[in-house]
């Protein structure tokens, strides 16, 4: 029997226990007030010790998720991880998750890479599999970990750290919209990381924008037709999302790309006969400017940006909580943003309402999916308070100076690519860490890492 009603029955999410403040930040690396904390719209920035890695973080959030939620590690079937963390070219972070599954080898799945975009690919594999023949009615997981780090420079504060875990299956409290599936893919070279000895990669800013705001173009328009087709009714009538959950680089453009939606709801609207609503006269005057050429006139954005400011603060501004305190994630930012949604709302605010999600990753690929909330407030009470603990985690991290924090990453810098000196510790080196905190213990002559578990709970 085909199962019903596929879509994510719980969260989990792991950010580094340290932080740099970004105030701090512009003061330590002589720019403009204002430039990090306004003009990207950052206020903390997540950071790894070198106790950490992807591999460790990874670890740490698939056991709080099992533990959390009391699932035997015998439900999983299916187990994928997305991340362009690399610490190994050919043995994935998915064969040290292993570790935590005891006798249960049969589970499938391995490491999908494409920039930020691996986990997304990776939750698509997991949805195919629970739908598909293959699948024997037990669930699916979906890892999303990565390390974020930049040379020093202008990129270095739009860093960051983390991990999160997705527990799928079928009569979700989050239930993906069948058929609603908005992909574009691209050849491009705005972000990409061609030198093995180095993990920075080599960016174009501008470009890497531009190819964004172009992604969530067509994401979007074609998301819209898939909704309609979904729901059975035309493109204006389609219920639209309560929330926009975005990958996010950094928050401000977050804001830019919401207000491209305000226009182009308003390019539909006008296209289809539709009637107007209030913004849609602010876009008068613009109406022969491309999609193109409307991605690159600041007039036009700033237009959009203040014609949206009230649908933003309501339905897009709840979900950058995380990603304002911890920077960007990788992989996990979109779905940092999903947590940041549930977290910030109440279960009579969620009951019945979708989440669009928005995933980018350069190079490039993208996609605009979308989840209904169930119309049961006790399940979302259930989802919502399985998170409780993350405003926790947020407000009790150790703030660390950015002279500590450029050290650290400097260190990091000069030991990437060389082979490390065998160490073995029975303690994390560096401290801090949080009670059940998966941490790298060792690495041996031959290069293999072990990991052990900080004492404590973890929450």
């Amino acid at each position: 029997q085909q199962p019903s009603n596929i879509g994510i029955l719980a969260l989990e999410i792991y950010f580094p226990n340290q932080y740099c403040d970004q105030a701090e930040l512009e003061q330590f690396d002589g720019v403009s007030a204002g430039k990090y904390t306004i003009g990207l719209g950052q206020a903390q920035l997540g950071f790894c010790y070198p106790d950490e890695d992807v591999n460790s973080m990874a670890l740490t959030v698939t056991q709080n998720l099992l533990q959390r939620n009391k699932i035997s590690t015998h439900q999983i079937g299916f187990l994928e991880v997305g991340t362009e963390t690399l610490i190994d070219k050919s043995k994935s972070t998915k064969t040290y998750l292993m570790q935590l599954f005891g006798d249960n080898s049969r589970i499938e799945g391995v490491d999908v890479k494409n920039a930020c975009f691996g986990g997304t690919q990776a939750l698509f594999h997991a949805v195919n599999w629970l739908e598909s023949s293959y699948c024997d009615g037990r669930l699916a997981l979906v890892v999303c970990s990565d390390i974020a780090v930049y040379a020093r420079g202008p990129a270095r504060c739009t860093g960051g750290a983390g991990a999160v875990a997705i527990l799928l299956g079928p009569d979700a409290p989050l239930v993906f919209d069948s058929r609603v599936r908005a992909l574009h893919m691209t050849h491009e070279f705005d972000f990409y990381k061609p030198d093995p000895s180095s993990e920075y990669a080599t960016v174009d800013g501008q470009a890497s924008v531009r190819c964004y705001l172009s992604a969530l173009d067509s994401c979007y328009m074609l998301f819209r037709e898939q909704l309609a087709k979904a729901d059975g009714t035309d493109i204006l009538s389609a219920k639209q999302p309560r929330y926009y959950c975005f990958h996010t680089p950094f928050s401000r453009l977050v804001q830019k790309s919401f207000a491209r939606l305000a226009y182009l709801d308003c390019a539909l609207r006008q296209k289809h006969g539709g009637p107007g609503n209030g913004i849609d006269k602010c876009f008068a005057g613009f109406e022969s400017l491309t999609l193109e050429q409307s991605r690159s006139s600041k007039e036009f954005e700033s237009v959009c940006l203040k014609a949206s400011q009230g649908q933003f603060d309501e339905q897009a501004s709840p979900c950058l909580l995380l990603a304002r305190r911890t920077g960007n994630m990788y992989t996990p930012s979109v779905y940092a943003s999903l947590v940041s949604c549930l977290i910030g709302a109440s279960p009579s605010e969620l009951a019945g309402q979708r989440i669009a999600l928005f995933s980018y990753g350069s190079g490039l690929a993208a996609a605009m999916f979308s989840v209904t909330c169930t119309d049961d407030p006790h399940r979302l009470a259930q989802l919502i308070g399985s998170l409780s603990h993350v405003t926790g985690w947020l407000d009790d991290r150790k703030k660390v100076t950015p002279e500590e924090f450029h050290r650290v990453l400097q260190e990091r810098e000069e030991a990437y690519a060389k082979k490390p000196e065998p160490y073995s510790a029975e303690s994390p080196r560096f401290g801090g860490l949080r009670g059940g905190t998966h941490y790298l213990a060792g690495i041996d002559s031959s290069w293999r890492r072990t990991y052990r578990v900080w004492p404590g709970q973890s929450d």
